[in-house]
């Protein structure tokens, strides 16, 4: 028992308890909003959200001890890993109430899970191994070093355009490119992205956006109420939802709109808007604050780790929950499109919030094995001085 509790000790020793506790605080408040909104309708989220949690704080502990190194050096088996659950929509795929594509998988039980929640996972540690194969190399700021990261991330992209999820494949590219960014890939290869996107936005429109796509972009700017009846009503619903909180809210249980499900998708990828009516002003101030605590400290762990696999595996980590959480909310409040994406650890759905989890263990595991990599790299450097002498 003693060695137990010495070993739990050197393990938050290590750790960011920080964001163990900030994950912790989020994954409560989630539970709030979801046990709030169980009043529009009879499929217990709750139960669901509890059991996935569950799972996914022992999956994101037996992670955190799992040497982040071992997951780098095995990053084909990612590689086939995230293949493979892309590969199993295509043969066992369904669509699931409430979306437009057939990116779910059905489970017996009722239960469904999303495999490309766990395939940024997976990008995340084999773009991690690319990242510092290419800095080892010295080729991260060559052209055909970001061209090979261009063609690495084009995989993913491919496989879950087909399957209908562009939302996800908006994620995978700010994934992408906030790696690459804080890997130190140079500007210019940015600004000519950013110059081929504005050039091609004419045949991206006509050619690569469905009507539903662009109906759902041309809601944002209807100013006549037109849209208000088809694409831009959930979010008008959702604006004057977080409206009626006011400064405090209407109180836990007490929310009208809430309880009669004016919000469609209000469990989901639109919770925001729970937080909004029944806590107000100041509960979305508190979530949103909630997540960029965890956001800031994925950027500080990045920095504080050893070497660079372990930094660029934070950046992944940082780049999926930052690009989530800003787009949810612009999806909430009308200022970007809907395209499906959840509110990380907030968002009811097992896929999202186990993969969330995970994702906080793969943070931690970087920082628990990191001093063993230190003590190895002292030991080399001994032995490579007294061979010296």
């Amino acid at each position: 028992m003693g060695n137990f509790r010495e070993n739990v000790k050197t393990y938050l020793e290590k750790t960011d308890n920080w964001l163990w506790v900030f994950t912790g605080i989020a994954t409560i408040y989630s539970l709030l909003l979801i046990s709030d909104m169980q009043r529009a309708g009879d499929y217990n989220y709750l139960f669901t959200q509890i059991i996935a949690i569950l799972i996914g704080i022992a999956l994101a502990v037996l992670i955190s001890l799992v040497n982040y190194k071992y997951l780098i050096k095995y990053w084909w088996i990612f590689a086939l890993t995230g293949i493979g659950l892309a590969a199993s929509v295509f043969v066992f795929g369904v669509t699931v109430n409430g979306t437009d594509d057939t990116a779910w998988i059905q489970l017996p039980g009722g239960f469904t899970i999303q495999p490309s929640e766990f395939m940024k996972l997976c990008f995340i540690i084999t773009f991690s191994k690319h990242l510092s194969y290419l800095n080892d190399t010295e080729k991260l700021k060559t052209p055909f070093g970001v061209i090979g990261l261009a063609i690495h991330l084009g995989i993913p992209i491919i496989l879950i355009h087909l399957q209908g999820d562009d939302g996800a494949v908006l994620i995978f590219i700010f994934i992408a490119l906030a790696m690459m960014f804080l890997a130190g890939v140079q500007t210019k290869y940015f600004a000519i992205l950013g110059g081929a996107l504005a050039v091609g936005l004419p045949l991206l429109w006509s050619f690569v956006l469905n009507d539903e796509h662009r109906n759902r972009i041309l809601a944002l700017f209807d100013l006549d109420g037109n849209a208000l009846t088809n694409y831009g009503w959930q979010q008008y619903q959702s604006k004057v939802s977080i409206a009626s909180g006011q400064l405090a809210g209407e109180g836990l249980y007490n929310g009208n709109r809430v309880a009669f499900g004016i919000v469609p998708e209000q469990e989901n990828d639109f919770i925001f808007t729970v937080a909004g009516e029944e806590f107000g002003f100041i509960g979305c101030i508190i979530l949103l604050a909630i997540l960029v605590v965890i956001i800031s400290r994925l950027l500080i762990d990045a920095k504080s780790a050893y070497e660079n696999k372990g930094s660029y595996i934070c950046y992944g980590v940082f780049g999926l929950i930052a690009s989530q959480t800003i787009i949810n909310i612009g999806m909430v409040l009308g200022i970007v499109p809907v395209i499906g994406i959840t509110l990380p650890f907030f968002s009811s759905g097992g896929s999202s919030v186990m993969s969330m989890m995970i994702a906080i263990g793969l943070v931690q595991s970087v920082l628990n094995n990191q001093e063993k990599d230190m003590d190895k790299a002292k030991i080399r450097i001994g032995s490579q001085s007294r061979a010296k002498v």
